[in-house]
């Protein structure tokens, strides 16, 4: 699991480094439609970190959430076992 967090991360900040070139290229060359390039890129280089740190925190509250969930369940085995012990 570390492992593919580092290649998603490794992933991130490629993807990053070619946003910014490309909002370089459309900066400096002057075609026609490079502006509509250089808004998108804009764009682009600013909203996909923002959402790849939702899609972090949205997963970290749901693995939490999910955690809580299986010790709650367990515990709650473990007490039926111990009452049908009792019982025996």
């Amino acid at each position: 699991m570390k492992n593919l967090k580092r290649i998603l991360a490794l992933a991130g900040v490629a993807l990053l480094v070619l946003l910014y070139f490309a909002t370089l290229l459309c900066a400096l060359f002057d075609a026609s439609s490079s502006m509509f390039f250089f808004r998108a890129s804009v764009t682009c280089t600013i909203l996909v970190p923002i959402l790849l740190w939702g899609y972090t925190v949205i997963y970290r509250l749901a693995k939490k959430k999910n955690e809580k969930e299986l010790e709650e369940t367990l515990r709650q085995l473990d007490e039926q076992k111990s009452k049908k012990k009792i019982k025996k």
